[in-house]
């Protein structure tokens, strides 16, 4: 498509210049119009009057220049010299030193060229003008043609290509990929044993699990054509393109065949239909039947596979996901501890680390990290490095782009009066107290009132090792701990304020879903209220309850919610009157510092035990 639009481009360049020069030579040829034209009997009487400067004669015209500089034209006979006429109308002798007479023979090329120039001038500004617009409108038809054309990328083998080795953290996904690699290489090894290459591989996960690197890692590893394209690309607003570019698109495809198809988050056309209302011809839904039919229609060995990536594979058609369309579905999950240690080490590639960077220690301060989590926090470390104008890459740096990348940059600027500051540092003190005293808290990292993102403060736990499941205690002593800066700032300024907003948010939820979701709550019972799915529709949403409690049962659940939270309010109150001394010190140091580390707290704690014990 660059071709020809360079090819359009040099033409109206073209044509635009020669135009140009035609005006040129044109304005050159033909006489300006403000020029005077006078009778030869005016002419004669102006030398008369010595008002005239030069003459020249050129054929039958006659150009008189004046004293003043203005210019008069008139003609006579061609046959005539100018100064035999002057004589007959009685100018009798003309003083050559006042007026000089220029006399040149007529041409007749410069007479045809102005006559020419008049004339192909309009005809050339009318044919470009015509041509510029068949040119659109052939441009328009073209495009109109071209409308149902899909417009996938084709992977380029010339560039450099992403492979396994460079996808960390995923090795089953990569093991069920390697496998259709192997199938498109080899594949009459699989067709001896009687095996069929799978028709559909599903890729789904979080956002930023390596989905679309392990697409790419596929089409680096395969010698095969490759053609990926979004979901969201089949769909317009006219009826039955995407149709039409999910046929042109296998077409494409069959003729590469073996080959792969990417689709990008298929949940663009994928999601579930019939709605309930209206019918089903919406854009979409013939979309997705056209790529279900490509998928599995009666044409059989076709060797295209179809692979897909998408966030939300609880909204997908059933009849998308059957055996025979997509008939591996390959799960990415959030990596653990050694997975993100791996993925470190490959973003870490090309990077200049000091000796004392420790990408395992990393790695275990950033649980709950996606792969590109990970990336972004090696490039920030990297910014950090070389905003300091540093060639190494220390663990220091890493450290404060971890912290970046999960709490926001710190805020410096937002200043705080000295009454702000100190409920914040007690505030912060209050999460830290309780979190170290509970039994089943995660450890202290870091305490700061630095402010950071949309919070003025941060106390950051982290857990001694990844977990899956929750246990009731663990959870309840999360709540318990999520309350301690609200229940600080009431022990000791005897008020409370707006800082507390995000952790009761957390501790409401936590606390709900205990008793609505997790079967946690001894009253209401091993049971789940409500449907937790989405509703993806307005007529699913419309034909089925999403609340399948009585009225009875929703105002148990609201006070078994609030039940536990003050349970667990009233008992980081009690701790925290406990532990007053602790918790004025660690506050003092907070306004002093601004930051303490995870051991340094852990130090102050085990001072004041001492002490007590020493007491």
């Amino acid at each position: 498509m660059k071709k020809p639009m360079k090819k359009n481009n040099r033409a109206i360049l073209i044509f635009i210049t020669i135009i140009l020069i035609m005006a040129a030579v044109y304005s050159f040829y033909i006489p300006t119009q403000n020029i005077e034209k006078v009778d030869i009997s005016k002419v004669a009487q102006e030398v008369k009057d010595n008002k005239v400067k030069n003459i020249t004669q050129e054929g039958s015209k006659v150009t008189i220049t004046l004293e003043d500089g203005k210019k008069q034209t008139s003609s006579i006979n061609e046959s005539e010299k100018i100064t035999d006429v002057l004589k007959f109308l009685g100018v009798e002798q003309i003083d050559p030193s006042k007026v000089s007479i220029d006399s040149k023979s007529s041409s007749s090329s410069s007479l045809w060229i102005g006559i020419l120039i008049q004339t192909i001038i309009p005809v050339l500004l009318i044919g470009g003008i015509l041509y510029f617009f068949i040119r659109q409108s052939q441009g328009a038809s073209n495009q109109a043609m071209g409308f149902g054309k899909s417009k996938p990328q084709v992977y380029d083998k010339t560039k450099k290509k992403v492979t396994f080795k460079e996808v960390a953290g995923s090795e089953e996904a990569k093991e069920e990929l390697e496998e259709i690699v192997e199938f498109l290489k080899y594949p009459k090894k699989f067709l001896n044993l009687g095996a069929k290459i799978p028709k559909g591989v599903l890729l789904f996960g979080s956002p930023g699990t390596g989905k679309t690197l392990l697409a790419r890692a596929v089409a680096g590893e395969a010698d095969v054509p490759f053609f990926s394209i979004s979901g969201s690309e089949f769909v317009e607003m006219f009826v039955g393109v995407g149709a039409s570019r999910v046929r042109d698109l296998f077409n494409r495809a069959k003729k590469n065949a073996p080959c792969i198809i990417f689709i990008d988050e298929i949940d663009a056309v994928g999601r579930q239909r019939g709605s309930g209302l209206g019918g089903s011809h919406d854009e979409r839904e013939q979309t997705l039947n056209q790529i279900l039919v490509e998928m599995d229609g009666f044409e059989k060995g076709t060797n295209v596979i179809v692979m897909a990536a998408t966030n939300r594979p609880d909204v997908l058609d059933p009849a998308l996901l059957r055996p025979g369309r997509f008939d591996r579905r390959i799960v990415l999950d959030m990596p653990d501890v050694k997975a993100r240690e791996a993925i470190l080490k490959v973003h870490a590639g090309g990077k200049p680390l000091a000796k004392d960077t420790d990408l395992e220690t990393i790695a275990k301060q950033t649980p709950g990290f996606s792969g590109a989590d990970l990336e972004n926090l090696m490039n920030e470390a990297a910014i950090l490095t070389a905003r300091k104008n540093r060639k190494e890459i220390t663990m220091a740096d890493l450290s404060s782009a971890t912290e970046k990348v999960l709490l926001g940059p710190e805020r410096k600027s937002n200043a705080l009066n000295k009454h702000e500051k100190d409920i914040i540092a007690y505030h912060e003190a209050g999460h830290a107290i309780v979190g170290h005293l509970l039994p089943n808290a995660d450890p202290i990292h870091k305490i700061s009132v630095i402010s950071r993102g949309m919070a003025l403060g941060v106390t950051w736990s982290l857990p001694k090792e990844d977990l899956k499941l929750l246990t009731k205690s663990k959870i309840y002593d999360e709540i318990t701990m999520s309350m301690g800066g609200r229940a600080a700032e009431e022990l000791v300024f005897n008020e409370i304020t707006t800082g507390a907003s995000n952790d009761i948010e957390k501790a409401t939820k936590m606390a709900r879903n205990m008793a609505v979701k997790y079967g946690m709550n001894e009253k209401l019972g091993p049971q789940v209220y409500g449907h937790q799915e989405e509703q993806v529709f307005l007529g699913k949403e419309l034909t089925e309850h999403n609340k399948n409690y009585s009225e009875e049962i929703a105002a148990i659940i609201d006070e078994e919610t609030n039940k536990a939270i003050m349970e667990c309010y009233n008992k980081s109150m009690e701790i925290l009157k406990k532990n007053r001394t602790k918790l004025d010190l660690i506050a003092k140091t907070l306004v002093e510092k601004e930051t303490i580390e995870g051991e340094d707290f852990e130090k102050l704690m085990a001072k004041i035990d001492k002490v007590k014990k020493s007491d």
